[in-house]
């Protein structure tokens, strides 16, 4: 173990180890992140031919629910991180007898149930849509009532890129939306007449420190991100008041590592928090182009105990994602001038799937 001493904080050095639950294309990029760092990365994952375990120095395949295994490979390891919210808490917490976990399973604890992230929002004075937990057709016919149409039912728990919900409006049958989400525990929450939605990355450090980027703007296709733009227009209006609710976040989960908080944006440049993600973000890829140190980088640093890197932009950025068939038009993409290509070393193509992104930079305007 390379581990040196930092007053009371631990603080790895380059040859030291960092796990990562997961290995999808973030475990990926924050595996190149790492070795670029100094650091070994070594991935635990279900899957065969991970896009994680190909640029990784080593690879451990094993269930999430497999404790034994969760717990041999972080023994072998200095520190567990995670990729994705959707680790089971059990994993960690099994992780975290071998290892010090960052952040810890308090953050997963959150933001895998959408009931509990939005009553801890709202206990630490954030702002979000009313809402209401729902465990029945009745449940739902009550919250209706009370919330109104148009609304969004979603399950509490493993909903992403818009699966899990259904959306009411005025006739809409109770019967009908809780059945199509599979008659699961969840929530409606009432509607958000918002101008634009946002986001913003930020990071915490073992010391406490905290620094952001700058804003995103977020357009959606499908239930799925389909651009972000950095920095957003809005950035002189909101970026100070986004970063303290993000701050707010970090400090209340007494968070290590990156984190992504989306936001509404109503008229009156009114906040509402949309929902948290523990961990690097779609929305933050911009970073890996346009600014010197990217999220990645960034959550790398927060783990292994290191000061935190510079946030500030050197450049203005699209983001794009590429979706499904968008992939196969890799070669015209890598020849666009101020741009640069991700792909995620996914062998198939399928509709809906996130295959990389381009992001296209151009020079910050003052």
């Amino acid at each position: 173990m390379s581990t040196s001493s930092n007053g009371a904080q631990s603080v790895l050095a380059p040859g030291a180890c960092i796990g990562i639950l997961g290995g999808g294309q973030l475990g990926r990029m924050l595996a190149i992140a790492g070795a670029r760092l100094g650091f070994d990365v070594h991935i635990y994952t279900p899957e065969d031919h991970a896009p994680a375990s190909r640029v990784a120095a080593h690879t451990v395949k094993g269930a999430y629910d497999d404790l034994d295994a969760v717990r041999a490979f972080a023994r072998g390891v200095d520190v567990v991180t995670y990729e994705f919210e959707n680790v089971p808490v059990e994993t960690a917490a099994a992780a975290a007898e071998c290892a010090p976990v960052r952040p810890g399973a308090r953050a997963l604890e959150v933001a895998q149930d959408r009931l509990v992230e939005k009553s801890f929002l709202n206990e630490a004075g954030i702002a979000t849509v009313p809402f209401r937990a729902v465990e029945c057709v009745s449940d739902l016919e009550r919250a209706m009532a009370a919330l109104g149409v148009p609304s969004i039912l979603k399950t509490r728990r493993f909903g992403y890129d818009g699966k899990g919900q259904a959306r009411l409006k005025a006739g809409s049958s109770a019967e009908a939306a809780f059945a199509e989400i599979g008659a699961q525990s969840a929530i409606l929450e009432g509607f958000a007449a918002f101008e634009r939605e946002v986001s913003i990355v930020a990071a915490r450090g073992l010391d406490g420190a905290v620094k952001a980027y700058t804003l995103a703007e977020n357009e959606h296709e499908g239930g799925i991100l389909r651009r972000s733009i950095a920095p957003t227009p809005a950035q002189a209006r909101l970026g100070a008041k986004a970063e303290a609710i993000a701050t707010t976040i970090l400090t209340q989960l007494d968070y290590v590592g990156v984190l992504a908080v989306e936001f509404f944006v109503l008229a009156g440049d009114q906040l509402l928090v949309n929902e948290i993600a523990p961990r690097v973000h779609n929305t933050g890829h911009w970073t890996m182009d346009a600014c010197a140190c990217d999220q990645f980088e960034q959550h790398m640093r927060a783990v292994a105990g290191w000061p935190l890197g510079d946030t500030s932009a050197h450049s203005a950025a699209e983001m794009v994602n590429l979706i499904g068939e968008d992939a196969a038009d890799w070669l015209t993409l890598a020849q666009e001038p101020q741009a640069v290509l991700h792909l995620y070393g996914k062998t198939e193509i399928r509709a809906g799937r996130k295959m990389g992104h381009l992001n296209r930079l151009k020079p910050l305007r003052d």
